[in-house]
């Protein structure tokens, strides 16, 4: 397959984990990628890595870069074929604490720039008629826990939306799908997790310090990058209808046993996962 008739991808937040690895793997399958980040000097190694992929800047919370990186790509390949929707990051810490710039910019990473980049693209895939939207969320859009009650909300807003975008674009060959990934081993709880609170002592300190702990327990079951971004190839090119990706056994567990508990048996089931 040649560059000038291979399908093309815009990923967003490729810097590093899923987005990384997705740029990879997509670019593997013989793809143009458009790896789009925040700052283009920490996609020097990738784009060295495949021939095939293109280093844009973008900054999901901008909207001048926004519009800047879609029409460059068009400008290079003259179509989108798929867009991964991946940057985001967790907020983590009692709601309580968080503050007001903190909310604002945990919904405008996670939720507004997915609405920004999917607005952007969706008049180029009306024409095409055809086109793959995958929005990358988590399992903590289908279960919540506890001191991720910003990031959980930002998870839910897109699984929803997603659905309801599916059935409205489907009548112009538009797929619209939600990747929701378990733990994954990259450095989610370093640069991609920011805090609500301060060290030191607090009224939930000891919840808290429960909840850090059974987090870094669980690190040694997590997927890797390269696992989740073979679930996002899969879901832009199987050509199905379906909507809802689970990536990740802990995410195959999780959804099966949130969807056949009880209220009660369930709520316990994640006090118990979060050690409180």
């Amino acid at each position: 397959m040649t560059t000038e008739t291979s399908p093309v991808v815009l990923i967003t937040g490729a810097s590093s984990g899923i987005g990384q690895a997705t740029a990879v793997k997509f670019a593997e399958q013989g793809w143009n990628v458009v790896a789009t980040m925040r700052n283009p000097t920490d996609g020097k190694a990738l784009q060295n890595r495949h021939h095939s992929i293109k280093v844009q800047p973008l900054d999901v919370t901008d909207p001048v870069t926004v519009e800047a990186a879609v029409a460059e790509t068009l400008r290079q390949f003259g179509r989108i074929d798929a867009l991964i929707n991946n940057a985001g990051y967790g907020l983590f810490g009692p709601f309580e604490t968080a503050g007001d710039d903190q909310i604002r910019r945990q919904f405008a990473t996670n939720v507004d720039g997915v609405f920004a980049l999917t607005r952007a693209v969706l008049p180029t895939m009306r024409n095409q008629r055809s086109g793959s939207i995958i929005n990358v969320a988590s399992l903590g859009g289908i279960i919540p826990l506890p001191f991720f009650s910003l990031y959980n909300a930002t998870k839910f807003a897109v699984v929803g939306f997603t659905e309801a975008l599916s059935y409205e674009l489907a009548p112009f060959g538009i797929r619209a799908k939600t990747i929701a990934p378990g733990g994954v081993a990259t450095d989610f709880a370093g640069r991609s997790m920011e805090r609500t609170f301060e060290s030191g002592e607090s009224p939930y300190s000891e919840t808290l310090t429960k909840a850090l702990t059974a987090m870094s327990q669980r690190r040694g079951n997590y997927s890797t990058p390269e696992s989740v971004a073979e679930v996002i190839y899969t879901a832009a090119t199987d050509g199905t209808g379906k909507v809802m990706y689970l990536a990740g056994p802990d995410a195959e567990q999780g959804f099966e046993m949130n969807r056949s508990l009880s209220e009660a048996k369930r709520l316990e089931m994640v006090r118990q996962h979060a050690g409180l």
